[in-house]
């Protein structure tokens, strides 16, 4: 027989019978989209949840971040990191920017700080770091950078839902910062995302660019899109909402099991927990890099073997964003100036990881690492 699929992001479902008044409610309302009570409600809570003040919902992910440059009027080029998913990059050429590319730290995924400054050219206007896995950048660094030559910084968090150093949120960090509410993620709303701002002028005119630019029935005031969550997904969210602090500590079992497992495996390297010192973590994901000569196989042939086993695993990130077709060209994309992320992302697989699964699962997966 063969074995239980499990992949690498697998979203827990509230029950049934919990959504169906939801549903009811929207139903009942005749107001299924354009700011109905769900999504206001929805806002609102999220502000409670992550301890901000302003939050705009999307209908997903990507949206927050190409509206976000268009709320800082951003202009020439963006740096950012090659060693994310392309929704980063594509947002940005999306505006009719250039993105930028610069190295990453090892210990963290993100992006190395000591990089930045020497790819700030006369056309930079903003930086746009990710939270790689939801582990928080140096954003003190960061900021000191960007203050310095005057740019705006623009955080993509789609990993980093609830995450937070030394009890303050990550999202207060920058400008501002965009989350993605997509299925495989620790919070989802099956498809969405949001924008976290600091000002309620600035929310004003995200909602504005969210919504055609309508300022009222009769002005527009920018050319924005259509990028409105509905009701349906803001109920899904209101629910999923309910599950989230027992969603993280599942996650978090698992991330012991992890360790705890394969601590000791030559050849196989985990991010530190030493960078985590301080953090609230959402464990959005488990990345493991593997070192080949040492290890016995190389990272695709550990990926494959898993697969054998319908253990879905994931190459997550790879290919480098720089390295596809629509990047490649650009100066900044050339190997030679990206060398630990290319390192990184020819080394990276994330193991399955989301709150279904269960000791058992992690125990086959374990077996199938360890096996020679």
């Amino acid at each position: 027989m063969k074995p239980k699929q499990i992949t690498v992001t697998e979203p827990l479902l509230p029950p049934l019978e919990e959504f169906i008044p939801y549903l009811e409610r929207v139903w009942e309302s005749k107001w299924i989209t354009n700011n109905g009570a769900f999504h206001k409600e929805l806002e609102q809570a999220l502000c409670d949840y992550l301890g901000v003040e302003y939050i705009s919902l999307f209908t997903n992910g990507t949206l927050p971040l190409i509206t976000a440059l268009q709320a800082l009027d951003i202009r020439g080029e963006v740096i950012t990191t090659p060693f994310s998913f392309v929704a980063t990059s594509h947002s940005i050429w999306w505006n009719g920017l250039r993105p930028v590319f610069v190295d990453i730290d090892e210990k963290t995924g993100n992006i190395d700080p000591d990089k930045i400054e020497a790819a700030i050219t006369e056309r930079t206007t903003a930086i746009m770091p990710v939270h790689v896995y939801g582990t928080p950048c140096d954003t003190e660094r960061i900021q000191q950078i960007a203050d310095k030559h005057g740019l705006k910084v623009i955080y993509d968090a789609a990993h980093a839902f609830g995450v937070e150093r030394n009890g303050v949120s990550i999202l207060k960090a920058g400008d501002i910062s965009t989350l993605s509410f997509h299925a495989t993620k620790t919070y989802t709303t099956v498809e969405g995302g949001a924008l976290v701002c600091h000002s309620a002028e600035m929310k004003r005119k995200i909602d504005h660019l969210k919504n055609f630019g309508f300022e009222n029935e009769v002005s527009v005031v920018a050319p924005g899109i259509n990028s409105k969550m509905d009701e349906v997904r803001s109920a899904f969210g209101l629910l999923n909402l309910r599950y989230i602090d027992s969603a993280i500590e599942a996650r978090h079992k698992i991330d012991t099991l992890y360790r705890e497992a394969l601590r000791d495996v030559e050849g196989l390297r985990m991010l530190d927990e030493k960078i985590f010192e301080g953090v609230r973590q959402n464990y959005s994901y488990f990345p493991v890099f593997v070192d080949a000569e040492r290890f016995g196989r190389t990272r695709d042939e550990l990926y494959f073997a898993l697969k054998e086993e319908n253990i879905l695993a994931r190459r997550y990130f790879y290919p480098l964003i720089s390295n596809f077709d629509t990047y490649s060209a650009l100066p900044s994309a050339a190997k030679e100036n990206l060398p630990v992320a290319n390192r990184m992302a020819e080394q990276v697989i994330c193991l399955p990881m989301h709150h279904n699964l269960s000791e058992e699962d992690v125990c086959r997966i374990i077996d199938v690492i360890k096996r020679r």
